[in-house]
């Protein structure tokens, strides 16, 4: 982190105070809403360095609070969901652990409603951007309705939920140009996360292939944070959650989801609905860590720090159930829009733990969800207001009677040294809450601290890095080089790229000279980070399933195309599993050899490649000699081999093939049982061919 300026608090003729920093300028001091100065933005009130967050945190509830009704009427974050009902069905009793009513018989089924959301964009932005995916499911059980709200991510970016407004403030669109939309590479947010070390981890999953999922139905489901289960005796053992998709990992490559954007705006939320209208129900397994405090003591980093994972490795992934999707919402609305989510909604034998970022989410999601529709900005009306000088961070609300200015709503953030507003800072005058003991005297005195192991922002990111295969991490390299290319900020570019070095030598060096710019100072790390085994299971690539279950492969044809190779292929695909999307130039009037005509499910121009996880292309010559002429067909080709995908073709359609620059590789087969083979996979060794990557 870097050090605060030195500073000297002045009063002014009206009795307002400002804040000097050591550049001579003059900032306000950083208030409440009823104008009370404020020491400490960083760090919510605990009772004790690990202890559970205090209600008395004004500071902290009126920041959330704020906070959490800023978007009239939809979501903050999580705006564009989509969701199914479905059951869960335990595999074996797990009293021993846990008391909660849904755990205790084998077999038994609990209805569920699950919402998987990006997280940056509004309602009505795409399904494919680079971000992180919600996965919260509901369990109607017998005790009451469980949340589980979690992400496809095991990790977060902050570690203290008083962090969690200027996240996302800096992640969503700029405060005063009002873009860009459900993407994080501009200014404000890179500027924001290379001030904040303790995001590194979460941004190398962010920029890894994981952000760019393949289908819901292939991501994994994580609860993020460290919660209890709690059996009959009241003893208590610490537990992660995980979904396991039954079909394996599966995501997009980069080219191919910025032009999905363009094909369908809804891909992610049709597949979701087109899978179970065809009863190819989604599925989970759900998957446990557990364990005990001296296990947590031995780990050189904090069980309760969000920003860490523990390597399944270390501690295996146990499977106590499946979920299953089996039902889409009659109503949109009705259901998705309007299920509310709370991670405080737990039933008896599952309880919390002292991660201060859990701890905020228990507050935050109950006041978003029941106020929507209402305001915050109450203390703006006359009678309410302050009559000293008020300053913050906290925007927008329904009857927002002030026109902030400048796009600093975000802090940390190094705008006023770009010559921008800056706006407010902390007091050292501000209120300090007097060091009293809780009832329980051994958790200490109440503090704005965060533990020692806290401050290791870097080591378990160099973990990720290192399990990563050399095709992943060129794809998070050349993401990092994307994403800092946008950002306008003199010094960010060399402030995140110092802070990567912590991370690994390599990485910073690629990313700085895809940026082309020499190699800056490492940032100092708080704590050196420390050498972990990579985890194999934190790969995609090393996890993906060959199997043609769940997958799709679209079938180009055109005038007198082979019926029976036709027929055929689509009976080998489906026999595997697999579904056939039927392409052609028009969607009637195609005639093949045999005299039939065949009708399409796709026109070729609305009908991308990109579409599909495998392309077949059965052409006649006379076909081919048509589909030279289309840009369509070219480009159908080119995007499946730029895409990494398999291609099976008819020796008809070779010179289509060479017109789009395919080189064989044992991604291009014939129609033969290697194409059923290669079908089920992605050919990363073609990638330096048909892209430069960081």
């Amino acid at each position: 982190m870097a050090g605060k300026q030195e500073t000297k608090t002045t009063q002014g003729a009206g009795g307002e105070l400002h804040q000097q920093a050591g550049g001579g300028t003059k900032e306000p001091v950083l208030t409440t809403d009823q104008g009370i100065p404020v020491s400490d933005n960083q760090n919510s009130l605990k009772s004790g360095a690990r202890g559970p967050t205090l209600l008395e945190d004004f500071v902290l509830r009126e920041k959330i609070f704020h906070f959490d009704h800023e978007r009239i009427p939809e979501r903050i974050v999580h705006a564009r969901g989509s969701a199914a009902h479905g059951f869960f069905e335990v595999y074996e009793p797990l009293a021993s652990l846990t008391k909660a009513d849904l755990f205790q018989r084998k077999g038994e089924r609990t209805p569920v409603f699950v919402r998987f959301s990006t997280v940056a964009g509004g309602a009505g932005s795409v399904d494919t951007p680079r971000d992180v995916r919600g996965f919260a499911v509901k369990f109607y059980t017998k005790t009451g309705n469980w949340d589980l709200v979690g992400n496809n991510i095991p990790v977060f970016f902050i570690q203290d939920a008083m962090k969690f407004p200027d996240l996302v403030h800096a992640v969503k669109m700029e405060a005063d140009s009002g873009f860009p939309q459900a993407a994080s590479a501009h200014d404000t947010f890179w500027d924001w996360a290379s001030l904040m070390p303790e995001s590194t981890h979460m941004l190398m999953w962010a920029m890894s292939d994981r952000t760019l999922p393949r289908s819901f139905r292939m991501m994994e489901g994580f609860g993020v944070h460290t919660f209890k289960l709690v059996n009959e005796k009241g003893k208590e053992t610490f537990v992660k959650f995980h979904w396991k998709p039954k079909l394996g990992l599966q995501s997009t490559v980069w080219e191919e989801t910025l032009k999905l954007q363009a094909a369908d705006n809804d891909y992610h939320r049709r597949d979701l609905r087109e899978a179970i209208d065809a009863k190819n129900f989604p599925e989970w397994e759900l998957g446990i860590q557990t364990f005990d405090q001296a296990f947590a003591d031995k780990q050189p980093y904090d069980v309760l720090d969000a920003t860490k994972l523990i390597p399944e490795e270390q501690i295996p992934v146990r499977r106590i159930g499946r979920l299953v999707l089996d039902r889409n919402p009659d109503n949109h609305f009705a259901e998705n829009e309007q299920v509310a989510f709370c991670p405080a909604n737990i039933v008896p034998g599952i309880d919390f733990s002292n991660d201060p970022l859990l701890q905020g989410r228990l507050f935050s999601y109950l006041d978003t969800q029941k106020s929507r529709l209402g305001t915050a900005n109450f203390h703006q009306l006359p009678i309410n207001a302050p009559k000293c000088p008020m300053a913050n961070f906290q925007r927008d609300g329904q009857m927002q009677m002030r026109v902030p200015t400048g796009r600093a709503n975000y802090e940390p953030n190094s705008l006023a040294s770009q010559g921008e507003e800056g706006g407010p800072r902390e007091s050292p005058v501000g209120f300090a809450t007097a060091p009293g003991r809780s009832d329980r005297d051994e958790q200490g005195d109440k503090l704005r601290v965060r533990p020692e192991l806290f401050a290791d922002h870097f080591s378990q990111a160099r973990m990720f890095w290192k399990s990563l295969t050399d095709n992943e991490r060129a794809h998070l390299a050349s993401a990092f080089v994307f994403e800092l290319a946008k950002v306008n900020l003199d010094n960010v570019q060399a402030r995140m790229v110092g802070r990567l070095r912590n991370v690994d030598e390599g990485l910073a060096k690629r990313v700085a000279d895809g940026l082309g710019i020499a190699l800056p100072a490492k940032l100092r790390a708080a704590k050196e980070p420390i050498e972990m085994k990579p985890s194999p299971a934190l790969s995609i690539q090393k996890n993906m399933l060959a199997t043609l279950k769940g997958r799709k492969v679209g079938l180009l044809f055109a005038e007198g195309s082979n019926g029976g190779e036709i027929d055929r292929m689509a009976k080998q695909v489906e026999k595997a599993g697999g579904t056939v999307f039927l392409v052609a130039p028009k969607l009637h009037g195609t005639k093949l050899d045999n005299g039939k005509e065949l009708k399409a499910d796709g026109q070729l121009a609305a009908s991308p490649s990109q579409l599909f996880d495998a392309v077949a292309i059965i052409l006649s010559a006379k076909g081919t000699q048509l589909l030279l002429k289309e840009g369509a067909a070219v480009q159908f080709v080119m995007d499946a081999f730029g895409h990494l995908k398999a291609i099976g073709h008819s020796e008809a359609a070779r010179p289509l093939l060479d017109k789009a620059g395919v080189v064989p590789d044992e991604g291009v087969t014939g129609l033969t049982a290697a194409f059923l083979d290669a079908a089920a996979k992605r050919f990363f060794a073609r990638e330096p061919s048909v892209r430069t990557l960081a």
